[in-house]
């Protein structure tokens, strides 16, 4: 579009009428950006993709937009760089062990103050339903678990900031495919953002215009695969295609306190594969993210770069009322806090230390600082992520 200074003169006075209806149509024309579904083509970050959608990417090139939704952006600007506040494992209460009280509307006030950001992003580890699950039908009490929240609970996580949440874990799909729809439903009555399923791609764009785009993966047949990791990295490309910055989340790797560590190969876990942590943290930064955010393990894991992006392997237990073992290492969590420059660049970072209660219900404190701080030293040697004792996170 041509600037005011190179339009010739008008030779008429437009009518006050006029130019009323022509105000009235940009106004239109703008709210139109932020609800309409988007074909979008990959034919990169300019491409015509409103405030906070999620869109569904075939077998070829195209990124088929689906599940459309408006995310309300931060009031002010953020200065030419987005900041970022992910959580890990996060649970509300399942009515198998009981709901927290108030519909869980205190649950996160202890730490809402941490979850600060132009982007706020957590793992959703459960379904966002209601009616009875098949999953554990015919199991033993304790082999088996399904966790889902009353749908209604999505307005927790809208008070507490949250603008994405990722579906690619074990627990999603608890109650179905119905059961993901609604959980979906959920999330897009209130403008929360998704992604995690196949193929699909959120792309949130901040106050200053700045397009951030995430992905979601792990071993489950509801989400992008994440055994597949040339598939991982596809998708990842598809996603740099839409925004300058890439944010992806990976719920992989075995469980507990015994597995604290990053191995060098496979990870299973009761049998049950659990993907090449390593390898898919690290193909993903090789194909275009700018930040890998894990979970899955239930503890936190150690902190690495790679082409000068970080890789943060695990973030624990966030939240799990009645739901999670909290005890030793199982209960430290932290909330990743990082600013990246608008081309996706690591600016800063620090890890603020969380812990659970008994309940499993979080506030800040605990070791997490230090514990991650030793993973990374001894996992990843000269790679490793260095954090000071205040938390603050920079490059080796």
């Amino acid at each position: 579009m041509s600037s005011r200074s190179s339009r010739p003169p008008r030779r008429r006075r437009t009518s006050t009428r006029v130019r009323q209806n022509r105000a009235l149509a940009a106004l239109c024309s703008i709210a139109a950006l932020g609800l309409v579904a988007v074909i979008a083509s990959g034919n990169g970050w300019g491409s015509d993709v409103p405030t906070g959608t999620s869109v569904r990417t075939g077998s070829d090139a195209a990124a088929v937009a689906s599940h459309a939704q408006t995310t309300p952006v931060p009031t002010t600007p953020t200065g030419g760089g987005v900041s970022l506040a992910a959580v890990g494992d996060t649970v509300m209460g399942t009515p198998e062990f009981g709901l927290p009280p108030a519909g869980g509307s205190t649950l996160f006030n202890a730490v809402k103050p941490l979850l600060k950001g132009d982007v706020v992003i957590g793992n959703l580890e459960s379904a966002l339903a209601t009616g009875t699950s098949t999953k554990c039908a015919g199991r033993s009490a304790g082999s088996c678990f399904a966790f889902a929240s009353p749908p209604e609970y999505v307005r927790n996580l809208k008070k507490a900031g949250f603008t994405v949440m990722n579906l690619a874990n074990n627990h999603s799909n608890d109650w179905g495919p119905s059961g993901l729809r609604s959980t979906i439903r959920a999330l897009e009555s209130v403008g929360i953002l998704h992604t995690g399923r196949p193929g699909e791609i959120a792309v949130q764009r901040t106050a200053d215009g700045t397009k951030v785009a995430f992905v979601g993966v792990s071993p489950y047949p509801w989400s992008q695969d994440a055994m597949d990791i040339p598939g991982a990295q596809r998708l990842v490309r598809k996603a740099a295609a839409l925004a300058p910055i890439v944010v992806a989340n990976m719920h992989v790797g075995a469980e507990g306190a015994a597995y604290r560590h990053v191995p060098e190969g496979s990870e299973s876990y009761l049998a049950e594969p659990r993907g090449w942590t390593r390898g898919l943290a690290r193909g993903m930064v090789d194909a275009g993210a700018d930040l890998v955010v894990g979970h899955g393990p239930h503890v936190m894991r150690g902190m690495e770069f790679r082409r000068g992006r970080l890789i943060a392997y695990s973030l624990g237990n966030f939240m799990g009322y009645r739901v999670f073992n909290t005890r030793s290492y199982n209960g430290l969590s932290g909330v990743l806090q990082v600013k990246m420059a608008a081309d996706g660049r690591f600016l800063s970072g620090r890890l603020v230390p969380t812990r659970l209660s008994s309940d499993g219900v979080p506030s800040p404190g605990g070791a997490s600082i230090s514990d991650v701080a030793a993973l990374s030293r001894a996992d990843f040697g000269r790679a490793a992520a260095r954090l000071s004792a205040s938390g603050s996170i920079t490059a080796p």
